[in-house]
């Protein structure tokens, strides 16, 4: 079992404790216990008890719990609280913006056990009648589960590009079945999947379907399925899957049909024809030599989506999206200072391994106490290390950055002598998140007005799948950026992806560059830098246009220039 599946569990037990109104010591305990074995390294699984009490925060009862958990799977706290729980109590649990307290309230005075009961009754204004609640959790609690519905069963892109590795594994090795290759949403690169689809060649589409059916965990939906399309789950996989056969000589052809957006393959273009009719009636060996036949350049699957690329493949300027040997260094990242798991020393020795000219480190800043931010001392106590370290790994460089809290005004949580130690300032939203749109655009507006701020972080703060972002005015807040001379975040976390990449071009049109952020808290974060780059590149995202695809010289330069411009305003 990895330290990921006993951290759950034991955050799961914290909630269930609280919800049943366990001692709040014991609760305290569970969660500072979780905070610090987020960034433990050792395998939790190889240690014995008595090491395990020797852990930061984990005392003998919560060791104890530990070792149970990895010995027989779950303790039986847990297995208990299960028992006296209903599962759709458990499944709340999950739901943002309502903690286990409350639900213990709709759950005793209301009788609520689902999240369809929980809806109804809210739906029909009796949570609002409970004491603690009123109109606007109700509300809120209306929204959370509108959006948990509607996101059922869906899954992040880096989720499903897994998914998709171990069908195309499976199916390939298959007797009747040649070549498999991904395609829809996924080949588009979607931040968000609702079908994993993948296009199957085939010369006999029943043998190939019998070969898929006698495979382990392949569970089909006969009813959903049809003549050329397999449908159905893999066993524990609640996403659909869609297996689309075609004959090999027809693979290009459909995998231009079923991998462009209906948008894309509806844009008529040559002799008042559709990007789809042409599909149907031109001859080609490619699909480079397809669009090269319509009189287009050739247009990248990820930019299929009916929105820019179509004109500028008329015009033949189509951007040169940016490849990751383009970016050179890494921006936005979280260290053991803060709420990071790995040290400052490890961060930089990695990033250093990984090929990479420079690192951002930006720990959280004060106002973030969740995430241990830093205090004044704290600051000034890094900076030396990060010095220390510069010596140590030239001529790779680190560095001085912080993520500062944008207040409720718009205001950065540190003085300007303070803000002024830092070669750079990711400004980023982490609280009161329930502002109006006009609002939370002033507030975003306000910061990129500070002289200080360098990037502007996860502008609207969404979790894909989990929450939705707070609302802004995108063209005002880019264009804000455009006149203050601020970087916009891609952050390249898969549960985030933010700036939305429907911006990505807006930006550029507005001379605004982007700097993919990886957000890491912890070494293997830096791989998610591989996620922002292909939403920057879905908005046409150029390496000109990308800020972190500047070699160090020249981004030490863009800082100075920064912090120079602040003095000779002051």
């Amino acid at each position: 079992m990895d330290n990921r599946s006993i951290i759950k569990q034991l955050k799961l037990q914290a909630a269930l404790m609280e919800l049943h109104d366990e001692n709040s010591f014991k609760i305290r305990g569970f969660n500072n216990a979780v905070f610090n074995l987020d960034k433990v390294e050792v395998e939790l699984a190889t240690l014995s008890q008595q090491e395990l009490e020797g852990l930061e925060g984990v005392g003998k009862s919560i060791a104890a719990t530990i070792y149970e958990i990895v010995q027989k799977g779950a303790s039986q706290a847990l297995e208990d609280y299960f028992e006296s729980t209903p599962q759709g109590i458990i499944e709340l649990l999950d739901m943002k913006g309502i903690g286990p307290k409350k639900i213990k309230v709709l759950w005793k005075e209301l009788g609520i056990e689902s999240g369809h009961e929980l809806k109804e009754a809210a739906n029909s204004g009796l949570v609002a009648n409970l004491k603690g609640f009123g109109e606007k959790t109700q509300q809120k609690i209306i929204e959370a589960l509108e959006f948990k519905e509607a996101n059922a069963n869906k899954l992040h892109y880096a989720e499903a590009e897994l998914l998709a590795e171990v069908l195309m594994e499976e199916l390939s090795g298959l007797k009747n079945i040649g070549d498999v290759a991904p395609t829809g949403a996924l080949r588009r690169k979607m931040e968000v999947i609702e079908v994993v689809e993948l296009l199957v060649a085939a010369d006999d589409f029943d043998k190939a379907e019998e070969e898929i059916n006698a495979l382990e965990g392949f569970e089909q939906d006969v009813k959903a399925s049809g003549p050329i399309k397999w449908v159905g789950l893999l066993a524990e996989h609640a996403t659909p899957i869609c297996l689309i056969f075609s004959t090999p000589e027809k693979f290009v052809q459909n995998q231009l049909l079923y991998s462009g957006s209906v948008a894309h393959l509806a844009t008529k273009v040559a002799e008042k024809q559709t990007i789809r009719e042409l599909v149907q009636t031109k001859e080609f060996d490619t699909e480079e030599g397809f669009y090269k036949a319509i009189g287009l350049a050739y247009i990248a699957p990820e930019l299929r989506e009916g929105f820019f690329e179509i004109e500028a493949a008329k015009n033949q300027k189509l951007p040169k999206l940016v490849e990751m040997e383009d970016l050179k260094g890494i921006l936005h990242n979280h260290s053991t200072y803060s709420d990071g798991k790995h040290s400052l020393e490890q961060m930089a020795t990695y990033c250093k391994e990984l090929g990479y000219e420079y690192l951002g480190m930006c720990d959280h800043s004060k106002s973030a106490f969740y995430a241990n931010g830093l205090d004044e001392d704290r600051i000034i106590k890094q900076h030396k290390e990060i010095d220390e370290l510069n010596e140590k790994l030239a001529p790779f460089k680190i560095f001085k950055g912080i993520e500062s809290d944008i207040l409720y005004d718009g205001q950065l949580d540190y003085a300007d002598d303070v803000l002024e130690s830092f070669d750079f300032i990711v400004a980023s939203v982490h609280s009161q998140l329930n502002m109006n749109e006009k609002k939370a655009t002033e507030r975003l507006l306000a910061a990129i007005e500070n002289p200080y701020t360098t990037i502007l972080g996860h502008p609207t703060g969404r979790l894909l799948l989990r929450r939705e972002g707070y609302p802004i005015d995108h063209k005002a807040v880019i264009d804000h950026c455009a006149k203050h001379n601020v970087v916009i975040e891609i952050n390249a976390n898969p549960w985030r992806l933010d700036l939305d990449w429907r911006w990505v071009h807006y930006a550029i049109e507005q001379g605004v560059q982007l700097s993919i952020n990886p957000d890491a808290h912890e070494m293997d974060g830096y791989h998610h830098m591989k996620f922002g780059l292909l939403a920057g590149r879905k908005g046409g995202l150029t390496a000109e246009m990308t800020f972190n695809a500047l070699p160090l010289a020249e981004i030490e330069k863009h800082f100075e220039r920064k912090k120079s411009q602040v003095k000779a305003n002051a």
